[in-house]
C-alpha cells in the first residue's frame, strides 16, 4: 500500500492547508515540464493521486480507516513494509 502522507511529506494529522502547500511544492518539484528526470512523471502522478485522496474529506477518512485496519489485521505485512523502507533509507 502506498502511503499518501509519505508521498506528500506530511503527517497523518496534517491540516488541509498544510497538505495543499506540500502538494504544490512537490508538484512544482516533479512537474514533467520542469523536471527532465525519467521518474519525474511517475512521481508527479503519485503526488497527484495522493493529493486527490487527502484533499477530499470523505476519501481521506476512508483512506485513514483502511490504514488503521491494515495495521490491526495484518501487522506482520505492515512491519515488513516499514522495515524494508527503513533499510532502503539507510542503503540509499
Amino acid at each position: 500500500m502506498q502511503d499518501h502522507y509519505e508521498k506528500l511529506g506530511v503527517s497523518p494529522g496534517a491540516a488541509p492547508d498544510v497538505i495543499k502547500l506540500a502538494y504544490r511544492k512537490k508538484a512544482a518539484q516533479y512537474h514533467p515540464d520542469k523536471n527532465a528526470a525519467v521518474e519525474a512523471a511517475v512521481r508527479f502522478r503519485e503526488i497527484q493521486d495522493a493529493y486527490e485522496v487527502l484533499s477530499d474529506a470523505e476519501r481521506r477518512q476512508a483512506y485513514d480507516d483502511y490504514r488503521r485496519r491494515s495495521l490491526i489485521e495484518d501487522p506482520m505485512a505492515v512491519a515488513q513494509e516499514l522495515a524494508a523502507k527503513y533499510i532502503q533509507g539507510i542503503v540509499s
